[in-house]
């Protein structure tokens, strides 16, 4: 009997739950289900609270703000509270007692509350993590990593150390997540080698993923957007899983992937259709300030015009609840879809200058830039806006921050520029980049123009800072030794003062970096060439070697940048040929992946170059594809589309032409009346000079006819037809191969055509004129360089 008491009572023993083994602070936070309640758990047991219970407290805490909306989180009421001050005290004291996970957890709850980077309690977190950094594991180091670029120490030691790790454990690195997250934080440290590999392994790791995660592929867009590595292949497989994520998608989310998309050049047709059907869908649930924002920013480029004017009138309604940065987003979207709604931009601009205390320099030139642009009239305003533009200039040390405000300030109507202003400007030119030297010489064009005492004073400010503008320049291409790294300065350049001061040199650094041109930069090199408009035969029988010998390992899409100067600058070089065969064998197979308009583009380019691929040519005039390129063309930007249809009518034109055998229609007849309607029939002084010259050349004002209007509205505002060759204003263009002068002096002359139009080729002249029978609106003579 008392041994089956006793064993009874054993039995039982682990299951008594009695007061002793009960941890009642922890089941307290458990029972919490606001802020709050948390803290007075904190309050009421601070004698009590181990490391369990403060990092309990402390996740909580960020838990509940974390399942807020952004608008009814109450950050600032926590970190005012007395307890949150206990909790923060105790948790500094406890960080020794703290495992690894724990610690980066806690380091990363405290910054999402707002805790300032430079509290003893945040650095003392990181200081610890620090020295445990070989131990942490992957899912830890990610957030610390985190947490760093929260505290803008992307560039650290400390991520330096992350980011050596982060290539010694790649190949171990199974979690999309983790990995690009990783990827982000440190990409402003990884080497070409690091970038490849990373790019392989989230490839890889993208293709083993839950498909309905849009997020890992969206961190995979932000890397390459922060490396501005365009990465095809990549980008388009991170393209079609967030493609099929759209219809859950917010506009915030939509709205940041479309700006990653739009840095990285990325346009793909589906995206834009997916994302505008969404956004619409979103329009009645968006109706506070802050989602109706993301709503307008994202949607009003790509609307219509009866939905733009249902969001216009929608922000007029909320514009007075608008903060600061709300307003100027608005702003900018107003500014893209070149918006008149004075009663709209009038709202805005009374939130702007109610906040214009709380914007960085940046933001103000941003602006006044768009106010600018908009052409916004309010004088007093602008005159605040340049004061606090020039207080901004003065105290900046930054080279872009210097490079924005100064070209900003030249918009203004203000022709003078005080010694303190060039002082600054002069201050930073020798840490300015091409594209930075390039827009202040821009600016400070605009000023001489505007300033009379420029005129009477040779030794003005404004020309030694021209010399040291072009001194740091040619210094920056003769000392430069990365062809990649100048393509990227070069990228946005143009203008009359690079061409003078500035091409020469950047034509003989790139001679000397030809043995650096590879398939990854030959796409930016070409558009570089072809921007502005310089032909350079070495150049580009170095780009023709690669892209032949390398071809396979280009994405068919790079083969429009790739062709472009060769087609437009007339270039037949001996690898010629070779390289539009090449490259036409390269992505006929891939017809059905390109975006509408790049592949109206492409056709264009190649028709330019008398080059008709059938394949192409029967795939862009078929019925689907016309019927998706209207589509595409209703969500581009007004140039894009312009330029779009324009090619498809001259390429639709060279067509029939040149191929009727294809039996293409002439479908372009009513559009090309319009153009001619909306078209000016007078010509400049410039076309009536070069009028005058041919005149002379051709023998006479008899073998000239102005702006002939021929059948397939071929418009030639200057052309050269003479009795011999008059079938041109009948016929096809091709007729002009038999047509060879012999009257010409000092040069054989040799009639090309490309189906586009003629080309006469005087080498014995003065200058060597491409005469063009393009449409009005395009160049009829370019002055080729050589």
């Amino acid at each position: 009997m008392f041994r089956l008491r006793y064993l009874n009572s054993f039995l039982r023993r682990p299951f008594h739950r009695g007061p002793v083994n009960r941890d009642q602070v922890l089941e307290r936070l458990r029972d919490c289900s606001a802020e709050d309640q948390v803290l007075d758990v904190v309050g009421k047991n601070k004698a009590k609270l181990t490391v369990n219970h403060i990092s309990r407290a402390v996740g909580m805490l960020w838990q509940f703000q974390r399942e807020k909306p952004q608008m009814l989180r109450t950050v600032e009421l926590i970190k005012s509270h007395p307890q949150f001050l206990t909790l923060r005290v105790l948790a500094e004291n406890k960080i020794a007692l703290m495992d690894d996970s724990m610690l980066v957890d806690m380091l990363y709850s405290f910054l999402r509350l707002n805790v300032d980077p430079f509290d003893s309690l945040v650095q003392q977190l990181v200081s610890e993590a620090w020295q445990r950094i070989d131990r942490l594991p992957m899912t830890a180091l990610s957030k610390l990593s985190i947490c760093l670029s929260d505290q803008h120490l992307q560039q650290s030691p400390l991520m330096g150390e992350i980011t050596n790790i982060v290539d010694q454990r790649l190949s171990s690195i199974d979690d999309a997540r983790i990995l690009t997250t990783l990827m982000i934080s440190t990409s402003t440290l990884v080497s070409p080698r690091l970038r490849d590999a990373l790019i392989s392994r989230a490839d890889h790791l993208l293709d083993t993923m839950d498909p309905s995660n849009y997020n890992s592929p969206r961190r995979v867009v932000q890397f390459l957007r922060n490396i501005k590595y365009s990465y095809r292949p990549l980008l388009e497989k991170c393209n079609k899983i967030i493609l099929s994520n759209i219809p859950r998608m917010d506009a915030e989310n939509i709205s940041i992937i479309m700006g990653l998309y739009q840095s990285l050049q990325f346009n793909n047709c589906d995206f834009r259709l997916a994302v505008k059907q969404r956004l619409i869908e979103l329009i009645d649930s968006s109706t506070d300030p802050l989602s109706f924002t993301k709503l307008f920013v994202a949607l009003a480029p790509l609307a219509s015009h009866e939905i733009r004017e249902g969001l216009e009138s929608t922000a007029l309604l909320l514009a007075d609840e608008f903060n600061a940065y709300q307003a100027l987003a608005v702003a900018e979207a107003l500014e893209e879809i070149e918006s008149r709604n004075l009663s709209l931009l009038n709202k805005i601009a009374v939130v702007i200058r109610r906040n214009l205390h709380v914007y960085k320099p940046v933001e103000v030139a941003r602006i006044t830039q768009t106010l600018l642009l908009l052409q916004y009239q309010n004088p007093e305003l602008f005159t605040i806006l340049r004061n606090i533009l020039v207080n901004f200039l003065q105290h900046s040390v930054f080279p872009h921050e210097v490079t924005m405000l100064t070209r900003v300030l030249s918009m203004l109507p203000y022709p003078r520029l005080d010694e303190g202003m060039i002082s600054r400007v002069e201050a930073v030119v020798a840490q300015c980049n091409l594209s930075d030297l390039n827009t202040i010489s821009f600016a400070i064009a605009k000023w001489v123009r505007n300033d009379p005492s420029y005129h009477h004073n040779t030794s003005s400010k404004y020309v030694r800072l021209l010399q040291d503008l072009k001194r740091c320049g040619r210094e920056r291409l003769q000392t430069a030794d990365r062809l990649d790294l100048v393509l990227e300065e070069l990228r946005y350049i143009s203008g009359e003062w690079f061409e003078e001061m500035l091409l020469e040199d950047t034509m003989a650094t790139l001679k000397r970096m030809m043995d650096q041109i590879n398939w990854n930069n030959v796409p930016e090199l070409a558009l570089f060439l072809t921007r502005i408009n310089h032909l350079c035969p070495p150049l580009m029988d170095r780009i023709a070697s690669v892209v032949i010998e390398n071809i396979d390992k280009i994405h068919h899409s790079a083969t429009y940048a790739t062709l472009l100067p060769f087609s437009v600058l007339n270039y037949d070089g001996a690898q010629a040929d070779e390289l539009y065969d090449v490259c036409i064998q390269h992505f006929t197979p891939n017809i059905s992946c390109f975006d509408p308009h790049l592949l109206v583009l492409l056709a264009y380019t190649l028709a330019v170059a008398d080059c008709f691929p059938e394949e192409l040519i029967r795939e862009i005039f078929s019925i689907d594809f016309l019927g998706k390129l209207d589509a595409q063309l209703e969500t581009l930007p007004d140039g894009l589309n312009m330029r779009t249809r324009l090619r498809l009518m001259e390429l639709n034109r060279a067509t029939c032409l040149e191929c009727p055998e294809f039996q293409v229609p002439w479908f372009h007849e009513r559009y090309c009346h319009q153009l001619q309607k909306k078209g000016s029939s007078s010509s400049s002084p410039v076309q009536q000079q070069i009028h005058k010259m041919l005149a002379e050349v051709l023998g006479g004002m008899n073998c000239v006819r102005a702006a002939v209007v021929t059948p397939y509205f071929y418009t030639t505002l200057n052309a050269y037809w003479t009795n011999t060759c008059s079938r041109c204003l009948t016929a096809s263009p091709a007729h002009c191969r038999s047509q060879t002068k012999e009257k010409f002096t000092g040069g054989r002359p040799q009639w090309k055509t490309s189906g586009m139009s003629c080309h006469l080729e005087l080498s014995g002249l003065p200058w060597t004129f491409l005469i063009q029978s393009y449409f009005a609106r395009t160049p009829i003579i370019r002055k080729v360089k050589s």
